[in-house]
């Protein structure tokens, strides 16, 4: 019974006390705090850009609304009431929210705080952006640390909405299905190319689909799942590559080339990381073949810390 009581006299959160405290404006409780600290409602004029007038009308709203003189004109200034005392700190706490709430992921400021942000994202954002990251916030002083997880065959929708992961990074376009729960931006474009050893590289600088298919190829297992964007385009012709060995990194990949006519196909920006290497070839992807971006699904709502990262 007594919760049940406690609960009937809980008042709403988001009501007024007072229905004469709607009337209540930014400017009067500006009033009230420049008042308190000036003594005088000439410089309070001054202080706020307004007339003496708007500042009495002001004070004069403030003393109906909260049923007190709140300031009372003495010889030595304006001096507040034990009301107006008691309403100080609160008055400029509510000024302060207001500010805090117009300043929206400009909250967060990571020279003051220590964040940890745990991103789901393949080895492409490990090696070509993670660095640069770490190097910003290292000349920036932020106090940032970054976990990174591997990239799962499904899109993390659960972790990302319920704040296990503040960000996910993945390929497309239309290879991860983003849900209606989180939105998305294209971060970078990329496309593939084909490596080979040399001593086994077609003539032809551009590989036809059938010269691809036939050669034996090797698959980077940069996230759980068995095809990519690349066996979904032969999918669609019908086609399937036959695929040699699985590694577990780019480079991995790499070193398995050397000495076979064994394939690998990998975005252009990690083969001019790591593909340089005197006895690689580099081959263009027929026309029609799959082309990649890096983007990244997020909340819809998220920490204003991961401003930090999306901004970087």
């Amino acid at each position: 019974m007594d919760l049940i009581v406690r609960s009937q006299c809980q008042r709403d959160a988001s009501m007024l006390n007072s229905n004469a405290l709607r009337k209540l404006d930014m400017q009067d409780l500006m009033v009230f705090v420049s008042v308190y600290e000036q003594r005088n409602l000439t410089l309070v004029a001054e202080a706020l850009h307004v007339s003496q007038s708007t500042v009495s009308y002001c004070l004069k709203k403030l003393r109906a609304n909260f049923e007190d003189d709140l300031f009372i004109c003495t010889r030595n200034g304006m001096r507040p009431t034990r009301k107006a005392l008691a309403m100080h700190d609160h008055v400029q706490q509510i000024l302060r929210s207001v500010n805090l709430c117009h300043d929206g992921l400009d909250l967060f400021d990571p020279t003051r705080t220590q964040t940890t942000f745990t991103v789901c994202a393949p080895e492409y954002f490990e090696l070509l952006v993670l660095p640069h990251l770490m190097r910003d916030f290292a000349a920036a002083g932020f106090s940032v640390t970054v976990n990174v997880q591997k990239l799962e065959k499904q899109l993390p929708a659960e972790q990302l909405n319920d704040g296990r992961f503040d960000l996910v990074l993945c390929f497309g376009p239309g290879f991860h299905r983003v849900p209606d729960s989180l939105i998305s931006q294209v971060l970078m474009e990329d496309d593939l190319v084909c490596v080979i050893d040399s001593r086994f590289a077609p003539l032809s600088a551009l590989i036809d689909t059938q010269t691809f298919v036939q050669h034996r190829h090797v698959y980077p297992t940069l996230w759980t799942s068995d095809t990519n964007m690349v066996d979904g385009w032969l999918q669609r012709q019908g086609l399937e590559r036959n695929i040699v060995a699985r590694a577990n990194s780019y480079r991995a990949a790499l070193q398995l080339l050397e000495g076979t006519d064994f394939m690998l196909v990998l975005p252009r920006r990690i083969q001019t990381l790591l593909g340089n290497e005197p006895w690689i070839s580099v081959f263009e992807l027929p026309p029609d073949s799959a082309w990649t971006c890096c983007g990244a699904p997020r909340r819809i709502e998220t920490k204003p810390a991961a401003g930090c990262v999306n901004k970087s």
